[in-house]
């Protein structure tokens, strides 16, 4: 392969790195909206924003596999440069799963809305739980662009809180709602959006141990955490 050819391969591996890290941002920017969801009421132009962005997203993942489907095409690449291609692809798609539970948080916040008894679970845990998970993005999406096993592996150990809060936020559900049959429909509501978080906390999880899969050449999507620790471990 010349320099030539070198330096065009070089750019567009770049690229899709490039396009994931902006596709983050994105998504990101649709977490903290299905925030301000959950904290304020009747924001119709959020929700606007909201669907458009969702549209950005889907775009961008054709957008990036296509790029994917391209360099392997043209470049035939081998060992860690084509495991960093497909790990772009799964990214892509955990990312656009993501946006797609934000939408689904947004859009349900507003049928959660005028019940004071559920506001503080709505507003505080579900909140606090999505938050949370936002934060898990942003490590896994940092993890990726350093190739950072270490921070993957801090991602990783991150679910196991999300999914405590998604626990937590039932069982406080299940109890209004035996208490109180008024509250059943604003509380399921609340359920889906607490699922909804838990699922974004899976898929950052995906995105790290996808980073870990790139860097250590080794699959660890169904290893527990202390395995991908010892995985990390090793030289």
């Amino acid at each position: 392969m010349s320099d030539h050819t070198n330096k065009q391969f070089d750019a567009e591996m770049e690229s899709i790195r490039s396009g994931v890290l902006s596709m983050g941002g994105v998504v990101e920017q649709q977490l903290t909206r299905a925030i301000s969801a959950l904290e304020k009421e009747d924001d119709a132009q959020l929700l606007d924003a909201v669907g458009e962005n969702e549209v950005a997203i889907n775009n961008l993942q054709i957008t990036i596999d296509q790029q994917c489907a391209q360099i392997i095409a043209k470049r035939q690449p081998a060992a860690v440069d084509l495991r960093m291609i497909l790990t772009v692809s799964k990214i892509v798609n955990d990312l656009e799963r993501i946006g797609d539970e934000v939408k689904k948080i947004a859009y349900k916040a507003p049928e959660t809305y005028g019940n004071a008894r559920l506001a503080r679970v709505r507003y505080y845990d579900a909140t606090q739980a999505l938050g949370n998970a936002m934060s898990m993005l942003r490590l896994a999406l940092d993890a990726f662009a350093r190739l950072d096993v270490a921070a993957a592996a801090e991602v990783i150990d991150r679910d196991t809180a999300i999914d405590a809060a998604f626990a937590s936020i039932l069982r406080q559900l299940v109890s209004y709602m035996m208490e109180d049959p008024r509250t059943i429909t604003p509380a399921l509501e609340i359920v889906f959006i607490a699922k909804s978080i838990e699922r974004i906390g899976d898929h950052a999880k995906n995105i790290a141990e996808a980073v870990v899969q790139v860097v250590k050449g080794k699959d660890v999507r169904h290893a527990s955490a202390q395995e991908i620790r010892a995985e990390i471990a090793q030289p």
